[in-house]
């Protein structure tokens, strides 16, 4: 199991180059994907009797995250369903995409990325890891929504659909955790074996209700459905009809054996299906557009869907499993054939189609017998699933003759309103509508393809041979009908004819109603749908988006009033008087005290303290900042003190930069503040910045004493040596015990570039820094032949730059000292794990390399020193540190987790590799690409407005007769 999504996720990842290099053709291939896995899941499926497959996979053991995949009968249909329907969504695909665009070939590997994701949902045991695949579905279905991102209306709706469904999401996370805090196990199986009860209980349960019924588009969160049919239509056949919708009613399926006798799973999804079934199907009836006309009538059939899977009665659950099939197969097709509609007359609107089904008789056919399983007309599964459910729903004994009787009158007039849709939809797209000739659309149309009309008749025609295999389904889906309950009753069986009986009667009563509704309706259409609906949930929305930017506008002018020091002196005093308060709240029950143990404590205390005091005097922002990078430096000298050396070359490497980052942006502003901006003694200011450091003090010194147990720190060197296999703790620590830190925090550092780099680069982002070209050569008046027989040239970007901010002495001392940072660098990534060092310091090494460089050569040297774009810089690194986190997944082992790894080279001996020196890889690239972005955007870009041009690395440079620039804090 474990392997068929590894292949899936290496599809999509190999789908952009198999595009590009196919073009639309390209879909057939990717199409191959789903299909093998389709074929090993029906190769593999559950036998009755016998236990269901299962594979574990040790992933994050301490949070009970292990990859568990369970394989039943449940997870079997579903997954037929979402890589059955998926392999033909790509094969429409060929054809319906008519030229290739970059949107295009990314759009192929997110089908098959979604296909994946959905797979390991419905796969999943362990909830942790379902609501991983849970939220992967969402990401990649708020993208494919938003396909036409230059479009307002798709950017809405993909908005839209990711803030519901994360929404509902985050809601069933907090069930999850509660359920498995609750029981100890975060295993389906076990909570479906074991579950709990109380209040507690039915608070989690509703709380992934919650979840289930905002990806299943059940009321109120119905109204994101509809709106994601901007989407394009392999995008609505396959998530909105096959796939992404089905996820809810998977879960509550799943759930239903254990929770169904609960009293607010009754009310919640039992009354929220039947009113969704009801609202949807009848919103149906108002839409002049046949994609809308659909997605109401999906939004009707998940709550019809719902409430079968929902009630917790074996053969309503049998009716609730064959629907959920029938529905796969005709809404998919009749999405496609929209989809064919739009794409040959070029509008889906029903009043601008008339006597299409004479000029695509083929298509029409296609339709009507899609429709008639959606209708619910006999031969078809729909039919079947129509029948099981009239019957079940009358008889279950899971509720009251009464509750029961009225529940399945409202299910017959949710199949009335459904046949009439269903008249209205193939009346709409096909009819003749009183016209001799076709409407201008129609008349003008291109006729399909005949692939392109395979996949929707090919689902349409299941339809109809699932009606005849009954049986054979009923056999299929036992395994899971026989969690549930009967009641007393036999176990039913699927079926084209039982007998004469209620539900035949209640069939022939929908088959009169249904389409006596769609022509009462068709007369007086105009009368009763003049006015748009009173409540409408998407403009409910839209209220509460614009009610949110409301109040964070007024919480945002109300605390942050546009002066930086009014905004930190609240955050500074919310971080005092919170935790003081709490301190002095709760218990204290003993402080320990200790002064200085030697003279060089003291004395670097009184360093520090006296460089704080000076920085708030110093008027000059450059001195301020040297005088507080003083203060920086002392703490790594307490480090150094008490034996923590990794800490301290971290902190004075991160200190030199941060330094260096001051200057690069202190070389725009004046020297001292304007003396408008003069401010003075504030007391105010003084009481709250003692009250921050005092508070701190405290804090750190009660922190300090409150210690009950023996400190972990006295297991950490023994565990970084067994476990981590090096010497150093600190580094053993950041690469392999916690490592999903590091990756996070390196994330963070990805985005602070970006965000930096975005600032800067308001247009247009370049690529890497400039480079010394024959043209910027020309340009500063040098030439190739006869530039270096004058003068002697250390640094080759130094040549083109301004004499006047030329330093002989620097750019010499440069070229000595750069291969040395170098050396220093590589020695303190190999070395970091036995010794101070590291990705992260050898980095930060690398760094300042490069730093010195620009200093001493400018914008043009830091292209000659790295001529690299900084985002594949950083990219590289994340790959390298995301991959080495999955690798270890593919041996058996927990992700991050490291290895050792003996060899014999020549020369060299024996060699002991850690794998965690791939993961310190990532960090050592991604430290120096955010260096390099930085050097890039706040020294490089900053510097290309003191030329004569805009474009950097073809900026002229100011020859030197020229007027001297100004220098500011050079």
């Amino acid at each position: 199991m474990i392997g068929v999504l590894i292949a899936l996720g290496i599809g999509a990842l190999a789908a952009p180059p198999i595009m590009r290099a196919l073009g639309t053709r390209g879909f057939y291939v990717l199409a191959l994907m789903p299909a093998g896995a389709l074929v090993w899941l029906l190769l593999d499926w559950p036998t009755a009797g016998a236990e269901p497959t299962t594979q574990t996979f040790a992933w994050v053991p301490s949070l009970q995250m292990d990859i568990v995949l369970r394989l039943d009968t449940l997870s079997a249909v579903l997954g037929v369903l979402i890589l059955g329907v998926g392999s033909l969504v790509l094969v429409y695909c060929a054809n319906y995409f008519d030229e290739m665009r970059k949107r295009v070939e990314v759009f192929g590997g997110e089908i098959v990325a979604f296909a994946g994701a959905m797979l390991g949902l419905v796969l999943s045991d362990n909830m942790l890891v379902m609501y991983v695949f849970w939220e992967a579905t969402t990401v990649l279905s708020f993208m494919l929504v938003g396909f036409n991102a230059v479009r307002a209306t798709s950017r809405r709706a993909a908005t839209q659909a990711l803030l519901v469904t994360t929404f509902g999401g985050l809601a069933m996370l907090v069930g999850i955790i509660m359920l498995g805090e609750r029981t100890g196990s975060y295993l389906l199986s076990d909570l479906i074996e074991n579950p709990p009860d109380g209040v507690y209980a039915a608070i989690a349960v509703a709380l992934l209700l919650v979840g289930a019924l905002s990806k299943s588009a059940i009321v109120p969160f119905h109204f994101w459905l509809p709106g994601a049919m901007a989407a394009p239509t392999p995008v609505s056949a396959y998530l909105h009809a096959a796939a992404m919708v089905k996820a809810g009613i998977y879960l509550v399926a799943r759930l239903a054996p254990a929770f169904h006798t609960q009293i607010s799973w009754q009310v919640i999804v039992v009354t929220l299906g039947l009113l969704t079934m009801l609202l949807g199907g009848w919103r149906s009836l108002r839409e002049l557009d046949l994609k809308l006309v659909l997605a109401f009538g999906t939004v009707s059939q998940l709550g019809l869907m719902v409430v079968l899977v929902g009630v917790g009665d074996g053969n309503v659950a049998l009716a609730g499993m064959a629907m959920v099939i029938a529905h796969a197969l005709f809404k998919a097709s009749l999405f496609m054939v929209v989809g064919i509609i739009d794409h040959s007359t070029g509008t889906r609107d029903i009043r601008l189609l008339a006597r299409l089904g004479h000029r695509l008789p083929f298509l029409a056919a296609t339709a009507a017998v899609a429709g008639a399983s959606m209708a619910g007309l006999p031969f078809t599964l729909g039919f079947i699933g129509k029948e099981s459910a009239f019957g079940a729903l009358w008889s279950t004994g899971a509720y009251t003759p009464w509750l029961a009787h009225a529940i399945d009158l409202v299910v017959v007039l949710g199949a009335i309103i459904t046949f009439a849709y269903t008249t209205r939809f193939l009346w709409g797209a096909f009819g003749r509508k009183v016209r001799s000739l076709p409407t201008r659309a129609v008349a003008q149309l291109h006729p399909p393809s005949a692939m392109f009309l395979f996949p929707p008749a090919l689902l349409a025609a299941l339809g109809v041979v699932a009606g005849f295999s009954g049986e054979w389904l009923t056999e299929k889906l036992a395994p899971y009908t026989e969690e549930l309950p009967t009641y007393g009753h036999p176990a039913e069986y699927l079926a084209l004819w039982h007998g004469f009986g209620l539900p035949v009667i209640l069939t022939l009563v929908v088959y009169v109603a249904g389409p006596a509704l769609f022509l009462i309706l068709r007369r007086i259409r105009d009368q009763l749908f003049d006015h748009p609906p009173r409540l409408n949930a998407d403009r409910v929305y839209d209220r509460i988006i614009r009610g949110a930017d409301t109040l964070s506008l007024w919480v945002t002018r109300n605390t942050q009033r546009g002066s930086l020091p009014i905004t930190q002196g609240v955050i500074i005093s919310t971080a005092i008087l919170v935790p003081t308060i709490a301190l002095f709240v709760g218990a204290r029950d003993r402080l320990e005290l200790s002064g200085f143990e030697n003279v060089e404590q003291a004395v670097i205390g009184i360093v520090i303290a006296g460089s704080a005091l000076v920085a708030v005097v110093l008027r000059n922002r450059l001195a301020g900042a040297l005088t507080v990078g003083i203060t920086g430096y002392g703490c790594g000298a307490l480090f150094a003190i008490y034996g923590a050396p990794d800490l301290a070359l971290t902190q004075f490497l991160v200190e030199s930069l941060t330094l260096v980052i001051f200057v690069l942006v202190l070389r725009k502003l004046a020297a001292e503040p304007q003396p408008r901006h003069k401010t003075g003694f504030k007391p105010l200011r003084a009481l709250i910045a003692v009250a921050f450091g005092a508070s701190l003090v405290v804090i750190g010194l009660f922190a300090a004493a409150a210690r009950s147990a023996r400190p972990l720190a006295d297991d950490l060197a023994e565990a970084a040596y067994k476990i981590g296999h090096g010497g150093n703790t600190v580094n053993v620590l950041l690469v392999d015990i916690r490592a999903w830190d590091t990756l996070g925090e390196v994330s963070v550092l990805i985005v602070a570039a970006t965000g930096v780099a975005s600032m800067v680069f308001r247009s247009r982002r370049t690529g890497a820094a400039p480079r010394v070209t024959a043209l910027v050569r020309s340009e500063a008046g040098l030439d190739d032949d006869d530039a270096t027989t004058d003068r002697t040239t250390w640094l080759r970007g130094s040549e083109v730059g301004n004499p006047q901010h030329r330093s002989m002495v620097l750019e010499a001392t440069t070229r000595l000292v750069f291969p040395t940072l170098m050396v220093l660098s590589v020695y303190f990534f190999f070395a970091g794990h036995n010794a101070p060092g590291g990705g992260f310091a050898g980095g930060l090494v690398m760094g300042l390399a490069l730093v010195l460089r620009y200093l001493a050569g400018g914008r043009y040297e830091l292209g000659e020193a790295l001529p690299v774009e900084p985002g594949k810089i950083l990219g590289a690194g994340l790959l390298i540190s995301a991959v080495t986190a999955t690798v270890s997944l593919l041996l058996g082992a927990p992700a991050l987790s490291s290895a050792v790894i003996e060899m014999h080279l020549p020369v060299f001996g024996e060699v002991t590799l850690v794998t965690a020196m791939f993961f310190d890889a990532g960090i050592y690239l991604i430290v120096v690409g955010l260096v390099l972005d930085v050097l890039r955007s706040l020294g490089a870009r900053l510097d290309a407005p003191e030329d004569a041009s805009t474009t950097i690395g073809l900026s002229p440079v100011t020859p030197p007769q020229t007027a001297p620039r100004q220098q500011v804090n050079r």
